[in-house]
């Protein structure tokens, strides 16, 4: 027999305030697994004892899968870990406090409350509620025993991204805005989604309970390969019919783009776009995640722990087999226990979302446990492999003659890639470096038995490998050196001033025919358009070094340079009667400045002008000018301001309104838009007054 719909108290403030929950906007209950919540409700006329809860989850809920519980009004929890006690009762109501187990399924549960008198039973349905990851607990497999590592890898809604290259470090702000609106109930159709739970929805939902396996079917599903997931990537350097995957600020408007879309993959991310969309996810799910930039990053297409570049005579970069080398490539870390693999395996996890290979016949990748790629353990779940490739793998510059199909090793370096990796600080704004967290020092001994030790695990030791150098080719001393370094700025709007250094290291005379030539790439390195090229003919005496300047003018590169803002040089070094030698250089371009000034003290609920200034760097007009603003608790969504064209060198100055919604330390993100300007991006720390 239904009984009335009892009416219930959920206690949302008071809950919200144990739980770490008071971020979420929502009417709903939000609590977390292994903790106690308090509900309050009336419409029950017997005692206390005689009431048995029941909470389900998921289209089919069973006792064996966890995903139904029963359990009493007693001391003892019940078989599936879950207990209710009674805190108070009256004549019309009672008051419960129910305790779910540390292993408990995440996702949305109904509870019900079921009551016995005379005989007959009747049941009551108090509502629904959210059950999250705990890691204030540490009971749970997610539980960080560090306050401040919580309060950044799970509550901030701010993040810092670092892009570039591994000689010029740059960096951007994200708002992950994980509490904001209807956020995690996106995030729960996105589970829903999975290619996993159409197969076999009950059995995915009871795996709800493990964060390794959450990771896994989230990095799935927050890119669009085969699932009709989240965002889908774009490395084309041509973005029609979507944005450029440069202008997104933050992952709510992509999440709230994808549901209105009524679930079709949002147009276009790269891997910063993946690595913040499951920041956000995992986040607003309680699993500690934050983004790690990895510089000068192998994609080793075929397993081989070896990435080959080509080129040409003329110094062409040539688009020629599956590897790449990416000036930066940015993935996740989160944070759970290993049951699967043992405790030293524990701790931070690798989950990358960026569709580069398929694992087990689908794009995803992770969770590799960061200390297994430490000591070259990858024989170990999942995908370490490709994961260890990408921070250890040996270089090879190849030149090819596309004529005969004839490729001559130029060089080979094994200290090239897996550089300054970085992320963001605890509690402050600033990079940390963690790169001797995933390898031993390069060149050093423990580093080079990593190494073999990786090869003999993945069978490369043993087997002959016909596109490999010969230990000849390896070995062979070049007679010249050369470099390009930087003789200016590095900025959009700017001429580019390079020196080629060239030293002769014979004791005698060296002829060289010098072929250079640079391009506009995007960060993965990938050729777009060639900017300039030119040739000459030097002679260096016996040990002399050189030096040639190289000015590439800004109206040379306007048109040519893409939205990355990179630009490779290269110069192919043919010595007569010796071996080639290559000079390359990727730089990137940094953006003008624009300045953010907030006019007055901000507080909650109050109206507060914020002035943002441009000047326009160049001798030439720039039209088509949009600021984009965005901050969690500052605004809600995304405010967009159109300005007038900008004559050369003429400063704009834009005002806007903000009224704060709540206080402490809060992020302003703005980017700058115009014909000549992509993607100016910056940001301003508000501080927010009661």
């Amino acid at each position: 027999v239904a009984a009335t719909q009892p009416s219930t108290d959920w206690h949302l403030k008071e809950n919200a305030r144990e739980h770490h929950t008071s971020k979420f906007s929502s009417d709903e209950l939000i609590v977390r697994r292994g903790q106690a919540f308090t509900v309050t409700f009336n419409g029950t006329e017997q005692p206390e004892q005689n009431l048995i809860f029941i909470a389900e989850t998921g289209p089919k809920p069973s006792k064996a899968a966890k995903t139904l519980a029963t359990f009493g009004v007693s001391s003892t929890a019940s078989a599936e870990g879950w207990s209710a006690a009674l805190q108070s009762s009256s004549p019309s109501s009672v008051s419960i406090s129910i305790s779910s187990p540390h292993n408990a399924p995440v996702g949305r549960y109904k509870l019900s409350v079921q009551s016995t008198t005379g005989g007959s039973s009747s049941t009551a349905n108090l509502g629904t509620f959210v059950l999250l990851f705990n890691p204030w607990s540490s009971g749970d497999d997610v539980f960080m025993p560090s306050k401040a590592e919580c309060e950044e890898y799970v509550l901030e809604e701010f993040g810092i991204i670092f892009a570039g290259n591994k000689n010029h470090i740059s960096s951007f702000g994200w708002n992950f805005g994980q509490f904001q609106g209807d956020i995690l109930n996106i995030c729960l159709s996105i589970m829903d989604r999975s290619l996993y739970y159409r197969q076999d929805p009950a059995t995915d939902v009871s795996h709800r309970n493990d964060p390794k396996y959450l990771g896994r079917v989230l990095s799935a599903m927050v890119n669009a390969n085969d699932d009709q997931g989240v965002v889908l990537g774009n490395w084309s350097g041509t973005y029609e019919g979507g944005k450029n995957p440069t202008s997104w600020t933050g992952s709510g408007e992509i999440l709230q783009s994808w549901k209105k879309s009524g679930f079709k993959p949002v147009r276009y991310g790269q891997c910063w776009v993946f690595a913040a969309v499951l920041t956000t996810v995992l986040r607003c799910l309680g699993i500690p995640t934050r983004t790690i930039t990895n510089f000068s990053s192998a994609h080793d297409a075929d397993g081989n722990l070896r990435v080959d570049e080509f080129y040409d005579a003329s110094g062409n970069h040539l688009e020629r087999g599956a590897d790449s080398i990416w000036n930066f490539h940015v993935w996740n870390e989160s944070w759970f226990t290993r049951s699967d693999l043992g405790p030293s395996y524990s701790g931070w996890q690798i989950l990358d979302a960026t569709p580069q290979e398929e694992s087990g016949g689908i794009y995803q990748c992770g969770p590799a446990s960061r200390n297994a790629i430490k000591e070259g353990e990858v024989d170990l779940e999942y995908d370490c492999p490709f994961v260890f490739a990408e921070v250890n793998a040996d270089c090879m510059y190849w030149n090819f003659d596309s004529a005969t199909g004839k490729k001559t090793l130029i060089l080979s370096k094994s200290t090239e890639i897996g550089a300054s990796i970085s992320t963001k600080a605890v509690g402050r704004d600033d990079r940390v470096d963690v790169t001797r967290d995933y390898k031993y020092e390069e060149g050093s001994k423990q580093e080079r038995d990593t190494f073999k030790k990786a090869r003999k695990k993945l069978g490369l030791e043993d087997k002959f490998d016909p596109t490999a150098p010969t230990p000849e080719e390896i070995e062979q001393k070049p007679d010249i050196s050369g470099k390009f370094k930087v003789a200016g700025s590095l900025e959009v709007g700017k001429d580019l001033s390079l020196l080629l250094v060239l030293e002769n290291l014979q004791s005698d005379a060296k002829t060289v025919h010098v072929n250079m030539t640079a391009w506009s790439t995007l960060y993965t390195r990938r050729p777009i358009r060639e900017i300039w090229k030119d040739s000459m003919s030097v002679t260096l005496s016996p040990k002399e070094e050189k030096q040639f300047p190289i000015k590439i003018k800004y109206n040379e590169y306007q048109q040519q340079i893409t939205t990355d803002k990179t630009i490779q040089v290269t110069a192919i070094c043919h010595v007569e009667h010796g071996i080639q030698v290559l000079v390359q250089r990727n730089i990137a371009l940094d953006n003008p400045g624009i300045d953010i000034q907030v006019l007055s003290e901000a507080k909650v609920n109050k109206e507060v002008v914020v002035e943002v200034a441009f000047t326009n760097p160049i001798d030439t007009e720039v039209m088509n000018c949009v600021l984009q603003v965005e901050g969690s608790d500052l605004l809600p969504g995304i405010l967009e301001l159109r300005i007038p064209p900008l004559k050369a060198n003429e400063k704009s100055s834009t005002k806007f309104k903000l009224i704060p919604s709540e206080a402490g330390t809060k992020h302003l993100l703005v980017n700058f838009s115009c014909d000549k300007f992509a993607d100016i991006k910056t940001f301003k720390v508000v501080n927010v007054i009661n």
